[in-house]
């Protein structure tokens, strides 16, 4: 998460949507950037809320827009999926090395989801707070040119990304029964995602 006092904005950091390359490059114009430990690094809605929301409306403004990034669904679990084939995850339980994309992704899908798929929601971290206080402004991952745009734009700078904490390349394709079932189960994340502007 990281706070641009001047802009008056509030980059919110949901996982496996590329904001570490985006650490690593506006971090030092950044008043304010949390980096560790992971459940203050990516703070959902609920608990910006709770926890940084009314310091920062006390000592820097109540109108702070909140900036979030959303990748697709099917994307999303994807980047996850990977992430948990590193070598560094052999032996682990969360570990997916010994299962196929449609395994994964049927996990996600159950009520009680198993270790390996446990990554939680996009449609949950963005939830908005009992307030009323949410994301202000959406962008889709795929829209790097359009995020990179507005925020040099809004804080009139140059912005160079590097790719950062990336997974392994592989083709991840769905068999169809299971993509229905995920996009039936798992509406909401979908419903997110359609509901930003293709800009």
């Amino acid at each position: 998460m990281m706070v641009f006092s001047k802009a008056r904005l509030v980059f919110l950091s949901v996982p496996k949507t590329g904001t570490t390359a985006y650490e690593s490059a506006l971090g030092p114009l950044a008043d304010i950037l949390v980096s560790n430990p992971p459940e203050l690094k990516h703070a959902p809605v609920y608990r910006y809320n709770r926890f940084f929301r009314p310091m920062l409306e006390k000592f820097v403004a109540e109108d702070l827009e909140i900036l979030a990034v959303v990748r697709e669904p099917i994307s999303w679990l994807g980047s996850w999926y990977r992430f948990r084939q590193r070598p560094f995850m052999a032996g682990k339980p969360n570990a997916t090395h010994d299962l196929s994309f449609d395994d994964f992704v049927e996990g996600y899908c159950q009520g009680q989801r198993p270790g390996f798929a446990n990554v939680g929601s996009q449609a949950k971290f963005l939830e908005p707070a009992g307030n009323g206080t949410c994301a202000t402004k959406l962008f889709r991952y795929e829209d790097q040119a359009g995020l990179r745009a507005w925020l040099e734009e809004r804080l009139e700078t140059r912005i160079e990304t590097a790719r950062e904490n990336v997974s392994p390349e592989m083709d991840l394709a769905l068999s169809p029964e299971v993509e229905a079932k995920l996009r039936r189960k798992q509406a909401e994340e979908f419903a997110l995602y359609d509901s930003i502007p293709v800009r």
